[in-house]
C-alpha cells in the first residue's frame, strides 16, 4: 500500500538529504543508496501499522500460552509472506506456569481482602478478557504469611540500610515497597536478605498516578486499580535460570545441555506480589507505628506514611506459583545479502506481553513486521541489500530476558565474527517524542538517519525534533548506576544502554555495537490496560509515528547492509570513554581521595590519535571511490567492539563480559559504563583497582590496534589499483 502520510522529499528535505555526506559510502554508492531509501520511503502506510498492531494485541498472550504461539505462528506468516527465510528456534526454559494462587488481606483489625485484578470500564472492552491474569510477580517464592507491616520506601539497598539504623527490624514482616528506584527482583532480593517474610509492591500515585495527571480511563495516569506486573529474576547472569552460559536447547532434542537443579539456583524464597495503590491503601491507613518516615519517603496516598503497623495491623500474603521447564520460540527472519552474506545487521523486539502489549512490547512488533514488508517488496524488485538483515522476534523477555539471552549463546560464535549490529525496538512506538542509546560506534548512523526522515505532521526532521528534547528517552538518576550520557556539543542526548531488554545478551555477552531507539509517551506499564483502547486513545490515533519509526529503523538497516566501509562512529569510542572514565575516577576519590585515573586517560589519548587517524584515512579511501580493500577494513571494522570482551567477565557476574558496559547489578534497569571501575566503587574498595586498570588498558589497547590497523591497511593498498564502487 502506498503512503501519503511520511513523504521524504516534502518540505525541502530533498536538499538536506543530498548534501549529507553519508557515513562508509563511495560517492557513487551514495548516489544509488538515497535513490534505495527514496524507494524504500514509498512503502510504509498507517492502516499497514495499525493492522498489524490490531493482529498482535487483540487477545492477552504471555510467554507460555497458547495465545502467544499464535502470535508467533503471525509474525511467521507475514515475513514468509514477503518473502524472507524464517526460522523458529525452540527453548526450553524453567518458567513460571502463571501467577497460580495469589491473596493478599488484611486480618487485623478487621479481616479484608484486598483487590489484585484492574477494574472493568465499559468504554474498554478489552479489560474484560477473562484470559487476563491477576496482578502477578514471576519467579516469587511460594509462601502462606501473616505479620505485621513495615514500610521500605522504594526497597532499595540503602532504604533497608536506613530502616537498620532506624532501629526497625524486618524480621519475619511483610515489608510493603512502593515501585521505582530499582528493578523489583532486587526489592525481593534486598527484603529476603533482611529477613523479611514476604513483599507486596504497590504503585504509588506520587510517582505515577493522580499526582501526575488524569488517571485512566479519563487520562493516561495509572488510575487507583492498575497493577504493574513483572518478573523478579535476579539470577547473576541473564536468560535461562537453569543453563548460565550455555544456550537451553529442547530436552528432546539431538544436543544435550545440562541443567542446574533449581533447589540450587538463588531463585526467591518469599512470596512476593503487586498490588494496585487503592489495595496498598487499606494497608497503610491502618499502619499505627510510633515513627513518621524520613525525608523523601513520603508517597501520595493521603495521609502521613509510617515506618511500621504495629502489632494491631496484619497482613496475609499468599502465593502458590509453579514453575516448570516451558517450551518458548524465538522467530528470526532472514533477508540474504547479496555480496557479504556472512555480515549480519540484525533488528529485534521481544512479543511475548504481561497482557495485550499494545505498546510493550508489540508496538516495535508491529513495526518490524512492516519493515520486513517494505524490505520484501524492494528485494522482489530486484533491490536486495548487500549484507544480510535479520530481524528476530524473542520470546520470554518478560520473565527476564530470556528468548533473547538464549539465542545469543547458541549464536555467540556466529555472532561474535559475523554482527554488524544489534538493533533493539522494545515497545519503540510508544508515544511521539522520539530517544535513543547506543554504543559510541552507532551514535552517528543513529543521527545520520534521522536526519533523513520526516517527523509526521511538521516542517521538521525526526533529527530536528530530537534534538529539541531535553533529556534522553530514558535515564535513572539512582546512585552510582545513574552513568550519565556522553554528551557532545549541537546533539541531542543518546543515553547508555543499561538493563531491561533484549540488547543484553548481544552486546554485554557477546561484544555486538547496540542501539535501542523509538518514540514513547504515556505507558499503563506491565497492566492490563496496555491495549488496543489504551493506545488510540492516549499514544497516536493517527498511527502515523510507527511508519516514520520504521522509516528511521529501514534507513540504518539498508546504510549497515550496503555501505562500502562499515559506517562506525570511530572517533566516537575515545569521547566517550573519557567521559566515562573521568566519572568512574569520581566515584572512587569520593572514598579513596588521592586516586588517579590520568594512566588510562593517557592510553585513550593514544585511542584519540588512532581513531582519528583511521577516520580521515576512511574519507579519503572513500572519496577516491576505492573498493580494493573493503573485504579486509570490514574485518577489522567487525571486530571493533570486541576489544571490550573479557573472558574473565564481571566480579558481580562473570556472565557479563563487556568491559565497557553492562545493567547496573544493584538497580538492574541502569547502566553502568565501565563497569569493573564502578562495581569496585560500589564496594568502597582499592583492592582490586590494579587488575582492573591493567585489564582496561589492555582493551583500550587492542582498540587502538585495530584502528591503527585501518590506516596501515588503507596506506598499504594505496598504490594498488583503484577499485570503483561493484
Amino acid at each position: 500500500m502506498k503512503t501519503v502520510l511520511l513523504p521524504l522529499f516534502a518540505f525541502g528535505l530533498t536538499s538536506l538529504v543530498q548534501a549529507q555526506q553519508l557515513t562508509g559510502f563511495t560517492p557513487n554508492r551514495q548516489t544509488s543508496e538515497l535513490n534505495l531509501e527514496a524507494e524504500f520511503k514509498k512503502h510504509q502506510s498507517a492502516a499497514t501499522y495499525k493492522e498489524h498492531l490490531t493482529r498482535l494485541t487483540s487477545v492477552p498472550h504471555v510467554a507460555g500460552t497458547p495465545e502467544n504461539e499464535k502470535v508467533r505462528d503471525y509474525i511467521a506468516e507475514t515475513m514468509r509472506k514477503a518473502g524472507w527465510q524464517v526460522d523458529i528456534y525452540p527453548h526450553d526454559i524453567y518458567l513460571p506456569k502463571g501467577p497460580g494462587e495469589v491473596a493478599v488481606e488484611v486480618v487485623q483489625p478487621i479481616r479484608q481482602p484486598l483487590n489484585i485484578r484492574e477494574y472493568l470500564f465499559p468504554e474498554d472492552k478489552y479489560a474484560s478478557d477473562p484470559r487476563l491474569m491477576p496482578g502477578w510477580n514471576a519467579y516469587s517464592g511460594s509462601g502462606d504469611v501473616t505479620a505485621e507491616v513495615v514500610y521500605a520506601n522504594y526497597g532499595r539497598k540503602e532504604d533497608f540500610e536506613k530502616l537498620k539504623a532506624l532501629g526497625i527490624s524486618v524480621q519475619g514482616k511483610v515489608v510493603l515497597a512502593r515501585y521505582g528506584g530499582n528493578f523489583r527482583g532486587y526489592k525481593a532480593q534486598f527484603a529476603q536478605a533482611a529477613g523479611a517474610a514476604g513483599l507486596i509492591i504497590y504503585t504509588d500515585p506520587a510517582d505515577n498516578g493522580y499526582a501526575k495527571g488524569l488517571t485512566f480511563p479519563e487520562g493516561p495516569q495509572p488510575s487507583e486499580s492498575v497493577i504493574q506486573r513483572g518478573s523478579l529474576l535476579t539470577v547473576n547472569y541473564t536468560g535461562d535460570p537453569l543453563t548460565p552460559f550455555e544456550p537451553a536447547l529442547p530436552i528432546d532434542g539431538k544436543v544435550k545441555v545440562k541443567r542446574l537443579d533449581p533447589k540450587d539456583v538463588d531463585l526467591h524464597k518469599i512470596p512476593v506480589t503487586p498490588i494496585p495503590y487503592a489495595s496498598a491503601l487499606e494497608i497503610m491507613k491502618q499502619m499505627k507505628g510510633a515513627k513518621a518516615v524520613p525525608t523523601g519517603w513520603q508517597g501520595g496516598l493521603p495521609f502521613t506514611y509510617r515506618l511500621e503497623g504495629g502489632p494491631g495491623l496484619t497482613v496475609r500474603l499468599k502465593v502458590k506459583q509453579e514453575i516448570a521447564i516451558t517450551r518458548v520460540y524465538e522467530v528470526v527472519g532472514t533477508l540474504t545479502g547479496t555480496e557479504f552474506p556472512n555480515e549480519w545487521i540484525i533488528a529485534g523486539c521481544h512479543y511475548d506481553a504481561w497482557a495485550y502489549g499494545s505498546t510493550d512490547p508489540n508496538s516495535g512488533t508491529a513495526m518490524l513486521l512492516g519493515l520486513t514488508e517494505s524490505l520484501g517488496k524492494l528485494a522482489k524488485a530486484g533491490q536486495k541489500p548487500r549484507r544480510t538483515i535479520k530481524v528476530a522476534h524473542w520470546d520470554a523477555e518478560e520473565f527476564g530476558v530470556i528468548g533473547s539471552a538464549e539465542w545469543a549463546e547458541q549464536f555467540r560464535d556466529e555472532l561474535t565474527k559475523n554482527a554488524v549490529a544489534y538493533m533493539n525496538f522494545d515497545a519503540a512506538v510508544s508515544g511521539r517524542v522520539f530517544g535513543a542509546s547506543a554504543s559510541p560506534s552507532l551514535k552517528k548512523l543513529l543521527i545520520e538517519a534521522t536526519q533523513a526522515v520526516a517527523y509526521p505532521d511538521s516542517n521538521k526532521t525526526v533529527y530536528q525534533h530530537w534534538l529539541a528534547q531535553t533529556s534522553p528517552r530514558s535515564g535513572s538518576t539512582v546512585g552510582i548506576a545513574s552513568s550519565a550520557p556522553a554528551l557532545a556539543a549541537n546533539e541531542p542526548t543518546i543515553g547508555n544502554l543499561g538493563g531491561g531488554s533484549d540488547h543484553i545478551g548481544p552486546y554485554m555477552h557477546v561484544g555486538v555495537p547496540s542501539l535501542s531507539a523509538g518514540v514513547g509517551g504515556p505507558t499503563l506499564y506491565h497492566s492490563s490496560y496496555d491495549d488496543l483502547f489504551f493506545y488510540h486513545k492516549f499514544v497516536d490515533s493517527t498511527y502515523k509515528m510507527g511508519p516514520m519509526v520504521e522509516q528511521v529503523v529501514g534507513t540504518m538497516a539498508l546504510r549497515l547492509a550496503n555501505a562500502d566501509i562499515l559506517p562506525y562512529d570511530l572517533v566516537r569510542y575515545a569521547s566517550d570513554l573519557t567521559t566515562h572514565l573521568k566519572a568512574a575516577e569520581k566515584a572512587i576519590k569520593a572514598y579513596a581521595p588521592t586516586y588517579s585515573i590520568e594512566p588510562l586517560l593517557a592510553t585513550v589519548a593514544d585511542l584519540k590519535k588512532n581513531a582519528e587517524a583511521a577516520e580521515a584515512a576512511r574519507q579519503s579511501y572513500l572519496a577516491a571511490g576505492r573498493t580494493d580493500k573493503a573485504q579486509e577494513l570490514n574485518k577489522i571494522m567487525l571486530q571493533l567492539e570486541q576489544s571490550f570482551i573479557d573472558k574473565k567477565g564481571m566480579a558481580f557476574g562473570s556472565w557479563y563480559r563487556s568491559l565497557y558496559a553492562s545493567s547496573d547489578p544493584y538497580s538492574g534497569y541502569a547502566s553502568w559504563m565501565l563497569p569493573g571501575l564502578l562495581y569496585e566503587a560500589s564496594l568502597k574498595s582499592t583492592a582490586n583497582l590494579p587488575d582492573l586498570e591493567n585489564r582496561y588498558k589492555t582493551a583500550i589497547q587492542s582498540l587502538s590496534g585495530k584502528l591503527a590497523s585501518l590506516v596501515q591497511a588503507v596506506n598499504k593498498s594505496a598504490g594498488a589499483s583503484l577499485g570503483g564502487s561493484k
